[in-house]
């Protein structure tokens, strides 16, 4: 379904009964964040949110994507699948012998459906630029601030057009842009991405670099400026397809080189020069739950803001899992499930990428398995294929092993799994968020091979005996009184994994307990020791998860125990440690800075608190900072952070 333009999508939201109006004023700084992260938690993902007092003249759009079903409807489907389906389709029909005539002109109607994909430039002006500013002021935009600590505003949802100085490919990607002065702001790209290898090459030509960056139309255009395509593969077209019409492209007025969608709501034009010295940008609270720290990125100049009339402005937040990005990594992971199936994993059934894994960090693929080492060869093509190469953890589990049921995976994973042997490491591009990584953008990884196990891939020196139902923690925590709670609950599932909390308090800590733990006669059978800061709830499994791989780099921090069996004569018990502890100077000799959990400040808390009743929201519902800050600070009455 093809939506005319942003409102267009509120109106279907309103209508569905998905979108909340909030009438009383709220402010955008802080204060709109605090009740989007509240009501993005809720179950499901709670309901869009439109602020229609900021004191502004444009109301703000948060959350609009934050569900399954209001993803599906932003993308016109009854459900994600459906759309992997299409593609799979698509591919066989192409793909399939034409053994005549008749083959040949059964294409035909297809043919011209692609053609009626194709993004199409059109002459005029478009509805995007019914207003043009006379003085191009950012100020004049409900920009958001959205944690304490961040930088400044940032745009949050922006579509950023390029071009390719050589060819004229358009590239249209999602960058964060912090606002520096009224027609100034950042620009966030990151090494790997197609805009940043754009600006390379005009920094090699000495040319000024134009930008186009739109806000709002379709919400398809905020999708595909996200999602993972093949270099020199027009987002547009990704758009046409999905929204069955071809997406209408107006030239910009100071920016001629770049075209842009008639339909969207704002269009904020202008250039990079990379003469420019650039500039300090950042913090900001990012979607991996921490702040990203700040650094040295270009400067974008502002030449013309352009706007419909009754413009909306949209934006998002992201921060400690669940939030909005969520429900969008969700249909990239069912889209483009059937490219990876039908162009470099043909064994692929399907994947998952938990929440608590933000997108790179944790992915979970099923495969049918037909031969030994299969597991290793999907993992290498995976860890090849465009942005899957940030990926940390890679767990390959095989057809019959529900990947969605997350302790009947643990289950069949680790009755298969010898953690000496099937588990293995590598080193890569890691994202640059990713704060774990010894040198930013460069880490380890670390796929888990869950497969049942061919003959040829059995190490037979190798036993386990059974493991416990239950240990005796305060047993344990007298022998070794760093550990400050023990999360045993995964052994009664048999499971054999224990979560420990640890006040680190020398070098080599983790390692050295590692060993000691190994040695306990309490542990035996035990096959993996995952251990996370103490101030951790250990209890709370999908906030330890989510701790936890963000904290670890697969490959620096993991140690193997190995000993004589006592129970079978001539083989060897085998245990993994995964340390997914903060690390420090002084402990770990880490040397780069550690960034801190994105969390609001208190007065924003209090002030939501007060509003509550106001807002059309429902019941109260607490601000999910006050458990990070507790954990983090130890006193959630700490006003400044």
């Amino acid at each position: 379904m093809a939506f005319k333009n942003l409102e267009h999508f509120i109106n279907t939201l309103d209508q569905a009964g998905e979108l909340v109006r909030i009438k009383r004023y709220v402010n955008p700084h802080l204060e709109i964040a605090e009740i989007t992260d509240r009501v993005s938690k809720m179950p499901g993902g709670g309901k869009a949110l439109l602020f229609e007092n900021t004191g502004y003249d444009f109301p703000v759009l948060m959350n609009s994507m934050g569900s399954y079903k209001r993803m599906c409807l932003a993308l016109g489907v009854a459900e994600l699948d459906d759309i992997a389906r299409e593609i799979e389709d698509l591919f066989k029909m192409l793909s399939k012998p034409k053994e005549g005539i008749l083959d040949k002109l059964s294409m035909l109607p297809k043919l011209g459906q692609f053609a009626s994909w194709m993004p199409k430039v059109v002459g005029g002006k478009g509805a995007c630029q019914e207003v043009v500013m006379e003085q191009p002021d950012l100020s004049k935009l409900p920009v958001i601030q959205c944690w304490p600590k961040d930088g400044g505003p940032f745009i949050t949802l922006p579509v950023i057009h390029t071009k390719d100085p050589h060819n004229g490919t358009r590239n249209v990607g999602m960058y964060r842009m912090q606002i520096f002065e009224k027609d100034l702001t950042g620009m966030h790209w990151h090494k790997h991405k197609v805009s940043a290898k754009h600006f390379n090459e005009y920094k090699a030509l000495g040319k000024k670099m134009p930008v186009a960056v739109v806000l709002g139309g379709d919400p398809v255009y905020t999708y595909s400026a996200t999602a993972p395509l093949p270099e020199n593969v027009d987002e547009y077209m990704l758009a046409g397809f999905l929204r069955k019409k071809k997406v209408e492209l107006v030239k910009c007025i100071t920016q001629p080189e770049l075209e842009v969608p008639a339909d969207a709501d704002f269009v904020i034009e202008g250039y990079v020069d990379p003469a420019d010295p650039l500039i300090w940008e950042g913090p900001f609270g990012d979607h991996t739950g921490y702040y990203s720290l700040a650094d040295w990125y270009p400067r974008f100049h502002v030449t013309a803001i352009t706007h419909r009339k009754n413009a909306v402005y949209p934006a998002t937040i992201v921060g400690v899992p669940p939030q909005e990005d969520a429900w969008i990594g969700k249909a990239t992971e069912r889209i483009f499930l059937a490219p990876i199936k039908m162009t470099l994993v043909p064994e692929i059934v399907d994947m998952e990428m938990p929440v608590e894994g933000v997108f790179h960090n944790l992915v979970i693929s099923q495969i049918v398995k037909d031969y030994p080492g299969q597991a290793q060869k999907v993992m290498n093509a995976m860890w090849g294929a465009g942005q899957m190469m940030f990926n940390k953890i890679l767990v390959v589990a095989g057809k019959d092993t529900p990947i969605t049921d997350y302790k009947k995976l643990a289950q069949h994973v680790f009755k298969h799994l010898n953690p000496a042997t099937d588990i293995y490491f590598s080193q890569g591009p890691m994202d640059v968020l990713d704060h774990s990584c010894s040198k930013m953008g460069f880490g380890g990884k670390m796929c888990i091979d869950g497969t049942t196990k061919f003959e040829e891939e059995i190490d037979e020196r190798y036993h386990f005996p059974e493991a416990p139902k239950a240990i005796e923690v305060a047993a344990i925590q007298s022998v070794l009184p760093g550990i400050t709670a023990i999360n045993q609950d995964l052994l009664k599932y048999n499971i054999p994994c224990l979560i420990l909390a640890v006040k680190k308090n020398k070098k080599g800590h983790i390692k050295t307990l590692n060993k000691q733990l190994f040695d306990l006669p309490a542990l035996k059978g035990i096959k993996m020791l995952l251990y996370v800061e103490h101030t951790v709830d250990v209890t709370d499994l999908p906030s330890t998860l989510w701790r936890f791989c963000n904290n670890l780099d697969p490959k620096r921090d993991h140690f193997i125990e190995e000993k004589d069996s006592i129970e079978s004569t001539g083989k060897v018990e085998a245990l993994i440690g995964l340390d997914g502890t903060l690390k420090t100077k002084e402990w770990d000799n880490f040397q780069r800075d550690w960034p801190n959990i994105v969390v609001s400040d208190l007065p924003t808390i209090e002030k939501v608190d007060l509003i509550w009743n106001e807002l059309n929201l429902g019941e109260f519902v607490a601000s999910p900072s006050l458990k990070y800050r507790k954990q983090i600070y130890g006193d959630e009455a700490i006003v400044d952070i």
